[in-house]
C-alpha cells in the first residue's frame, strides 16, 4: 500500500495544485497516518491512470457517479442530456463552482480496467462497477472522457508514477480542510 498514493482533483482556489490536503476527522482506522490527498490537474490524473491501464494495471478512482448516466446502458457521458434545453436554463457551474456550491461530491469508487486510446489520448474508459452483472456490460460501463473531466475527483496511482517535483510534495504538511468539505464525502 505504500506504493500508492491519492491524487485528486480540486479545482477552488482555495485549493492549490501540488499541495496534500486531508480532511478533519477523515479515516476510521485508529492509530492510522492521516488520510491524505496531493491535488493536481486532472490532464494529469488521465495520463497517469491511462498509462497504468495501458502497462496493465487497473486503476482505483472516486467519483460522482450520478451525474449524465445512462443506468440501463452502463454509459456515462457529460453530454448525455440536454438539461438546457429542456429547462429553458443554462447551466454553466463548472467542477470548481459545483464544488463550493455543494452541487457534486464523490460519491462512489469503481476499477478502471480499460481505455480507448487514440492519438496518444485517451477518449473513452472502460470501468468495472460494482452493482452487479445484470446492467451495462455484465457489469462493465462506459465512460467518455469529458465525463471523467468533470466527474472524476480521485484514483490511487503509484508513487514514483508521478512528476519528482509532486513526489516531494507528498513529504509536506497536509492542509486540513473541515470536515464537512465535499472532498471528504467518498472515504466518511
Amino acid at each position: 500500500l505504500d506504493d500508492y498514493v491519492c491524487i485528486v482533483h480540486d479545482p477552488r482556489a482555495s485549493s492549490p495544485v501540488g499541495r496534500t490536503f486531508t480532511v478533519e476527522a477523515l479515516g476510521n482506522v485508529v492509530g492510522a497516518p492521516p488520510v491524505t490527498y496531493l491535488n493536481v490537474d486532472i490532464d494529469l490524473i488521465k495520463r497517469l491512470a491511462m498509462e497504468s491501464i495501458v502497462d496493465g494495471e487497473p486503476v482505483w478512482f472516486g467519483c460522482d457517479v450520478a451525474q449524465m448516466y445512462d443506468p440501463e446502458q452502463g454509459v456515462w457521458d457529460a453530454s448525455l442530456y440536454d438539461y438546457d434545453s429542456l429547462y429553458g436554463h443554462k447551466t454553466t457551474l463548472g467542477k470548481a463552482d459545483r464544488l463550493l456550491h455543494r452541487a457534486t461530491a464523490m460519491t462512489h469508487a469503481m476499477l478502471l480496467t480499460g481505455v480507448d486510446v487514440l492519438d496518444g489520448a485517451p477518449r473513452r474508459w472502460r470501468v468495472e462497477n460494482s452493482w452487479g452483472d445484470e446492467k451495462a456490460d455484465k457489469g462493465f460501463w462506459t465512460m467518455n472522457d469529458t465525463w471523467f473531466a468533470e466527474h472524476v475527483f480521485e484514483t490511487a496511482v503509484r508513487r514514483n508514477a508521478l512528476p519528482a517535483q509532486l513526489r516531494e510534495q507528498l513529504d509536506t504538511e497536509p492542509v486540513v480542510l473541515p470536515a464537512w468539505d465535499p472532498m471528504g464525502a467518498l472515504a466518511r
